[in-house]
This record gives structure tokens, C-alpha cells and sequence, in this order.
């Protein structure tokens, strides 16, 4: 009788022992399935991008993967979450989902704000309109923000501008931000890149040539605009309007109209253009205007900086039309070379 009980017991252990294991097991790979098996389904895409807007909460979050169907299983992902203390950790911004990511990267990857930055450039811009257009589509602040920003003197004083002379703030360039940069971090941004830029060296040509950054900036913005790429002739057209600006001259340049008139199709600057009230017509004012007329590339500021020294007072566009220019010590030497500028334009019919 003893050795019944005793062999009944044993069965009763080694059934409850089973289970246990058996049911460890279970767990086990619930647990492991939860966390290290892919959760992340992208419909044959190697990736996908969302972004968390600022001030987002644990259920903006499952909404927005819901919406771009992210998720094989919701619950386990909510789950992972909570455990991983996510829920009360969201981090705005824009982030990269991996194809067949598990619960557990994917919860790390949102719970560490590991972004995916962004890169703005600020080349071929010509006014503040297209620069805010441009960063307002990149970052999270809008551009009706920036705009608010970038027209209040008195958030650009923190930064020694105006909204005059704002361009000479943004040096082209490109840099990376993460998309929810906000209007002030993205303005100390790039007022740490300006710093960077105006080194000691720079400053102390700008000193030795008699202007201030803002006035660089200024003077390479209207060179930049006779000259978008040849940096030997960027050096001569420095030298020529400085030549200009010492002898108290009106600078004269076309790209100063076109800018007052904000029309950037113009191929020929007319006589009427060249009457246009403006403190941007260097037609009818001597000395730079209030403020640059573009974003001075960095070729360009340094051409002013190491601008060439020479008797020039007069430049016109080569006739081949190739962006090159002749220059002339004389109004005569002048003349001739505009007849054959203007005789080309009249050929090709451009009025």
C-alpha cells in the first residue's frame, strides 16, 4: 500500500514538474515573441518614415503607426511599452522604421530619440520668402513661424540684425537638424555657424578693407549676383565696385534692380527698371544698400575679403553670353564693349 501511495506521488510530481515546464516554456516564447520576433511589416519596403510631433502622447504615437500600418500586433507592441517605461517617455521627431523590426528595437529606437536628421542647403535663393518656404517644408516649426521670426527686429537683435540685412545671417551651406527643430533653435543654429564662419582671419581682412561683416556680406551678395561661379572674376568684380564705393560712386548693378523689382526672370534690365524707387536701386543711390540682395555664397565673401586690386570702373557682359564680363578703366573703352553686349541681346531678341 505504501509503495502504491508512494509511486502515485511521484507521478504527481513529475506531472506538476511537466507542467511547470511545459508552461515555462510557453511563456518563454510568448516572451521571447513579444520582444525579439519582428513586429514591423512595410509591405515589401525597406523602410518608413514617421514623425512624432512635439507634445505627442503614448496614443499619438500608436495612431500614427496605425495610420501608416506599422504594426503586425498592437498589443504586444503597447505591452513592450509599458515595460520599457515608453508610455511615459515619447519623444517627438522624425524617425526611420526598419522592415521586420522587433517590438524591442522598434521601443528603443522611439525611446532613445534616435532621429533621422534632415539636411537643409540654402543654395539658389534669392529672397527671405523662398529661404523661409524652404526650411518651413523641412522642419517642424512653420513657416508661419518663421515668418513671424524673421520680420520681429527685435528677436533678430539678439543676433546683431534687422530684417534688412537678415540674409547675411545665412551663410549657403548644407547642414543637418533634426525635424523638430523649433524657430529659436533653429536661429542659434545658425547663428553659431555664422561665428564659425566669421573667424578671426576674416574679421581682421574685413577690418583691414574698411567694412563691417554685415557690409561683406552685402558688397559679395551684389558680386555673387554678377557672378554665380567664377571666383577669379568674383575677386576683379570686388575690386571694381570697391574702386566704386571709395570714389563715391553709385555701384550700378543690374542685380540690385532686379531685386528691388523682385523679379528674378528678368534677362535685360531696362531703362524704366533702372528709375524704380528703392533703397535697393544702386542706379539712384551711392554707397550698399540696407542689406544683402541674395545669400552670399562663402566664394563670394571671401572674394570681397581678397578682392583684387585694379584701376577698374566698368564692367559688361561678354556678347557670348557665357556669364564672363569685360571690364574698362574709361567710360569710352566702356561703351564699346556694352555696344556689343547689347547687340547680341537685340540678335537673340531678349528686350
Amino acid at each position: 500500500m505504501a509503495k502504491k501511495k508512494s509511486s502515485f506521488l511521484k507521478k504527481i510530481l513529475i506531472a506538476t514538474t511537466l507542467i511547470i515546464v511545459v508552461g515555462g516554456s510557453v511563456g518563454g516564447y510568448y516572451a521571447y515573441k513579444t520582444i525579439y520576433q519582428s513586429n514591423v511589416n512595410l509591405g515589401g519596403k525597406k523602410s518608413e518614415i514617421i514623425y512624432i510631433p512635439t507634445g505627442s502622447r503614448f496614443e499619438d504615437v500608436i495612431r500614427i503607426l496605425g495610420e501608416n500600418n506599422i504594426l503586425k500586433n498592437q498589443s504586444t507592441f503597447e505591452l513592450l511599452a509599458e515595460k520599457k517605461k515608453y508610455k511615459n517617455n515619447v519623444k517627438p521627431g522624425k524617425y526611420r522604421i526598419l522592415a521586420n523590426m522587433s517590438n524591442n528595437a522598434l521601443v528603443n529606437l522611439l525611446r532613445a530619440g534616435i532621429q533621422e536628421p534632415i539636411k537643409i542647403n540654402f543654395n539658389g535663393l534669392h529672397t527671405v520668402d523662398e529661404f523661409i518656404s524652404r526650411v518651413g517644408k523641412r522642419i517642424e516649426a512653420d513657416s508661419n513661424a518663421l515668418q513671424q521670426a524673421i520680420r520681429d527686429n527685435g528677436f533678430l537683435s539678439k543676433y546683431g540684425f534687422n530684417q534688412d540685412n537678415v540674409q547675411g545671417l545665412f551663410i549657403p551651406n548644407t547642414y543637418e537638424f533634426y525635424w523638430n527643430t523649433s524657430v529659436e533653435q533653429f536661429f542659434d543654429r545658425m547663428a553659431k555657424e555664422y561665428k564659425a564662419f566669421w573667424n578671426d582671419e576674416r574679421k581682421r581682412k574685413a577690418k583691414a578693407i574698411g567694412y563691417s561683416q554685415t557690409e561683406v556680406m552685402t558688397l559679395a551678395s551684389i558680386v555673387q549676383g554678377e557672378q554665380c561661379c567664377d571666383s577669379a572674376e568674383k575677386k576683379i568684380i570686388a575690386g571694381l565696385y570697391i574702386n566704386r564705393l571709395n570714389d563715391n560712386m553709385p555701384l550700378q548693378s543690374d542685380p540690385t534692380v532686379i531685386f528691388a523689382l523682385g523679379d528674378f526672370t528678368i534677362q535685360r534690365v531696362s531703362y524704366d527698371d533702372k528709375n524704380i524707387d528703392s533703397p535697393y536701386n544702386t542706379y539712384k543711390i551711392t554707397g550698399l544698400p540696407p542689406g544683402p540682395i541674395g545669400f552670399a555664397q562663402q566664394s563670394s565673401i571671401d572674394a570681397v575679403l581678397n578682392y583684387e586690386k585694379n584701376d577698374y570702373i566698368y564692367m559688361c557682359a561678354k556678347e557670348d553670353l557665357k556669364g564672363l564680363h569685360y571690364f574698362a578703366k574709361t567710360y569710352e573703352q566702356h561703351k564699346i564693349y556694352a555696344k556689343k553686349y547689347h547687340d547680341a541681346l537685340n540678335s537673340r531678341g531678349i528686350h
